[in-house]
């Protein structure tokens, strides 16, 4: 899906960023960030400084606190900009979303059958159980699902994907949603949602990002936040008692002014992972968006990073979901041209992927190219549900292919048998996993082709990626057992469940829920609808069911059953860039301390023309106490500009167990977090000598 707001830093994002950023000031809006609403206080008291020192005079130069307060608005500002650029893309999609809600008129039917009085009315008109009919070149006026007919819908509007595709009554490609465009035939469609309750409401709200709610671990980490907050807010109140106090007891010194006193604890408190933490949970959401998935909570997003059991149906995740044809054995006495030649005969007007196979593969093996049925004098035998077989007459020869058991009774019923050698072999077959089909030619069993649903390319590799992550695969299937652990084995997953109800798979997940495990599934039907609401993950497809889509927590607008996997590597993602920016903004605390607290008790016990006892503390050599202070404050603030790309992009993600993420992130953001403020801040005081500025 190609998004508005797909570019990171795209300007007309940029220039509504910074306005809104402006717009954020408000207390109440500031409020809800307490790290950051410290700083905003800190601001205003400090400008309120700087007017006071223009009129009265005061021991610190104006142009210091200016310098200082102006830099603690760049803090606020900065991090205000950082959680409207990550609003800003999913407001942008919502615009793009709200383009295709436009009011249609809609043909409500009296009853739900095509030759039914027509009633015209507004699409805004329409309520639940109301029945309409949708024609070529109509507009779906509103959610809801396919009672009858068949359509080819253009879904464009929704998913950004061009290829159209078929709707159907009955199944679980029966959802349609309000917006889209029918480009051939027809449907009638009940509606399934009210006016201003449709999906594409839902979405909008959803990728809203000021609509976004905080997730629990956001929650703990705002009170642990605001916790050290309110620690440093109280020892740096203590200080300006306890300098006067020493000033008195000594006689000599200065006392600390409430400028540095704002400065120190701005930069104490942590303020880069709070100016953040915002942004960083927004942007998750994003790349959810970005990868056609619709979260309805941060919640989902965050529980997709700590799934640790992974619920996968075979059919269309694992394997490509269509039988092909692999292989011809053909009956004793058969050759296997002749077998071949047979079985490509009867599937010449067969439109199934499997039929398909078996002529592609008759022409591959032996340079069968398909004949015209027509100049045969043929006559093709559709296949049914009952006789479970299909075929094709030539003149007197009656040729077949079916199922094992079918089959047996169609040569039983031309005066023939199955013979054992072909049983054996389509047991055989079933045995590796695949489906066997007997040709026969009247009363003659010819052999047996072998279908087989073929495992997708790569998946075995993506497998072993989760596992490495500590995550355990469990395919899903209404396969025999012995057909289950045939795929289970060749596509490498940890375990499966075979013969699959809706019963079984609500009991597998809450077997794994008692266990404590976190569980992730993916489905699209109404008889998965109790397991998804299971699921501490469920990932519903946009083609399913109204029932899967409202019993899961994320909608997969593509509906791709392997998106599943890519769900988790985002919701990881989500976590170790919250885990990272957090490690890096405590760590590079430290050499705020070692550059501001020597500087703000410098004058304290000191004697006239000599340093304090405190000067041992100054290992950073900065050129002052004023410039330490500012250069300090410079890079709290620059520092949050510089990570939002990385709180937006979020950190790059590598399956690993939970120790050797815990290690990268040590090595790399604690340390970095320790290193580069002490190099940034010297940086920032050199220059600061330099352009004569302290």
């Amino acid at each position: 899906m190609t998004h508005p707001a797909s570019r990171r830093f795209d300007p007309a994002l940029v220039r509504q960023a910074v306005l809104d950023a402006f717009g954020k000031l408000r207390p109440r809006t500031m409020i809800r960030n307490p790290v950051m609403f410290v700083v905003f206080v800190g601001c205003i008291l400090t400008s309120g400084l700087f007017l006071r020192s223009l009129v009265v005079a005061s021991d610190e130069q104006p142009a210091f606190i200016f310098a200082v307060s102006a830099w603690l608005w760049f803090t606020v500002l900065f991090a205000n900009f950082a959680e409207a650029m990550a609003e800003g893309r999913g407001k942008a999609q919502a615009v793009a979303l709200r383009r295709t809600r436009a009011t249609t008129m809609a043909k409500r039917l009296a009853a739900p059958q095509r030759g039914a009085k027509v009633e015209p009315i507004d699409s805004t008109d329409l309520r639940v159980g109301d029945f309409v009919l949708v024609e070529t070149g109509d507009t779906i006026p509103g959610d809801g699902e396919v009672v009858e007919g068949v359509a080819s819908v253009n879904e464009a509007a929704v998913t950004g994907e061009s290829a159209p595709v078929i709707r159907e009554s009955g199944g679980d490609r029966s959802a349609v949603t309000g917006g889209t465009l029918v480009i051939s035939d027809w449907v009638i469609v009940r509606i399934s949602s009210n006016p201003g309750e449709t999906f594409l409401d839902r979405m909008i709200s959803l990728v809203e990002g000021a609509e976004r709610q905080k997730t629990p671990n956001e929650i703990a980490l705002s009170i642990l936040l605001s916790g050290l907050t309110l620690v440093f807010l109280i020892v740096t109140a203590t200080l300006l008692p306890y300098s006067s106090f020493a000033v008195d007891q000594a006689g000599r010194g200065a006392v600390i002014s409430m400028t540095v006193l704002v400065a120190l604890l701005v930069c104490l408190i942590p303020t880069t992972i709070g100016g953040l933490l915002s942004a960083i949970g927004i942007a998750g959401m994003d790349r959810m968006i970005q990868a056609n998935v619709i979260a309805t909570s941060g919640r989902a997003v965050e529980a997709a990073g700590d799934v640790d059991v992974l619920l996968l149906d075979k059919t269309g995740t694992i394997t490509l979901g269509n039988r092909q044809a692999t292989s011809f054995v053909p009956a004793p006495g058969v050759t296997e041209a002749e077998l071949a030649s047979a079985a490509q005969l009867a599937s010449l007007a067969d439109e199934t992927p499997e039929g398909r196979s078996i002529v592609v593969l008759a022409k591959e093996r032996h340079r069968l190219y398909a004949r015209d049925l027509h100049d045969l004098q043929g006559k093709f035998v559709p296949f049914s549900a009952n006789s479970r077989m299909s075929g094709v007459d030539i003149g007197e020869e009656r040729i077949r292919k079916g199922a094992v058991d079918a089959m047996q009774s169609w040569l039983q019923s031309q005066g023939g048998r199955l013979p054992a050698g072909v049983r054996e072999v389509a047991e055989q077959v079933a045995k590796q996993g695949g489906t066997p089909l007997v040709v026969a030619s009247g009363s003659r069993a010819l052999g047996v082709i072998a279908l087989k649903d073929v495992v997708k390319g790569g998946i075995r590799e993506r497998f072993r990626e989760l596992r490495a992550m500590g995550i355990k695969t469990v395919m899903i299937t209404g396969d025999n057992p012995l057909t289950a652990a045939a795929v289970a084995a060749e596509a490498g997953v940890d375990d499966f469940l075979a013969e699959a109800t809706p019963e079984a798979k609500l009991a597998l997940i809450r077997k794994y829920q008692a266990g404590g495990r976190l569980v992730a599934m993916t489905g699209d039907g109404t008889n998965d609808a109790p397991a998804l609401a299971q699921a501490d993950v469920a990932v519903a497809m946009n083609a399913g069911t109204q029932a899967a889509k409202e019993a899961a927590n994320l909608v997969d607008l593509d509906s791709n059953p392997t998106k599943l996997i890519e769900t988790v590597q985002i919701g990881k993602q989500l976590l170790m860039t919250r885990g990272a920016l957090t490690t890096f903004s405590l760590s590079n605390d430290l050499a705020k301390y070692f550059a501001i607290i020597p500087a703000t008790f410098a004058g304290l016990y000191a004697e006239p023309g000599r340093k304090g006892p405190l000067a041992a503390l100054d290992v950073m050599q900065l050129h002052s106490p004023n410039s330490a202070i500012l250069s300090a404050v410079i890079f709290n603030a620059l520092i949050i500009i510089a990570l939002i790309p990385l709180a937006l992009r979020g950190v790059s993600y590598r399956p690993g167990s939970a120790a050797s993420v815990l290690r990268r992130n040590l090595l790399i953001y604690g340390l970095g977090g320790v290193v580069v403020p002490f190099a940034g801040i010297k940086l920032i005081d050199l220059s600061l000598v330099a352009l004569r500025l302290v």
